[in-house]
């Protein structure tokens, strides 16, 4: 028990630290390519933004639903990215608190921030200052939009994870097994 707590505090420590880099890196890049576009063309980042987070909260869910058995029967077979989708399942836990916790949280962050930039882009597009009764308004329906389309696609999202856990697993064990031959990088530990 003892082994197995300092494991986890190992596996939460590291994962704190990636979050950190990431969330940063992130924040940078969404920030710095939100201020030299247009309003329209950051609500289509935002989107993106959020479409990530969805994304990888479906993945995190489906590591945790998948079964082992036909992964196995595949792996016997040799088919390409069985292994990594056998891997996946038996660490579904790391694997879904990486998609889930790390990048899902992040894009949620991220997504309210370049939301933020966005409302004032508008609003200084429109010539309303900052604070303005406009402002505010844009802000609320913005965040409020960003709000609904990631609880209502993260449940749609879930659906699926949960309904075809094992082809959303087994696709993600091929681009895996796809990355790691064409450019000779280990993504997840074989051990």
């Amino acid at each position: 028990m003892k082994i197995q707590l300092q494991k986890s505090l190992k596996f939460s420590l590291s994962i704190a630290v990636i979050t950190f880099v990431l969330a940063a890196i992130f924040s940078v890049i969404s920030s710095s390519v939100l201020s030299g576009v247009a309003w329209i063309l950051g609500l289509l980042i935002v989107l993106v933004i959020v479409l990530i987070g969805i994304f990888f909260d479906m993945l995190g869910i489906a590591a945790t639903a998948a079964d082992e058995v036909p992964f196995n029967a595949m792996a016997a077979e040799k088919v390409s990215g069985s292994k990594q989708a056998l891997i996946i399942v038996r660490n579904a836990d790391r694997f879904a608190s990486f998609c889930n916790d790390v990048i899902g949280d992040i894009s949620g962050i991220v997504s309210g921030t370049a939301s933020a930039i966005v409302v004032i882009q508008v609003a200084n597009g429109f010539g309303y200052s900052e604070g303005s009764t406009f402002q505010i308004v844009i802000s609320v329906i913005l965040t409020s939009l960003v709000a609904a389309l990631t609880v209502g696609g993260k449940a749609i999202g879930k659906y699926f994870a949960i309904h075809a856990s094992t082809n959303i697993i087994f696709f993600v064990g091929k681009v895996i097994a796809f990355i790691e031959t064409k450019f000779k990088i280990q993504l997840i530990n074989k051990s």
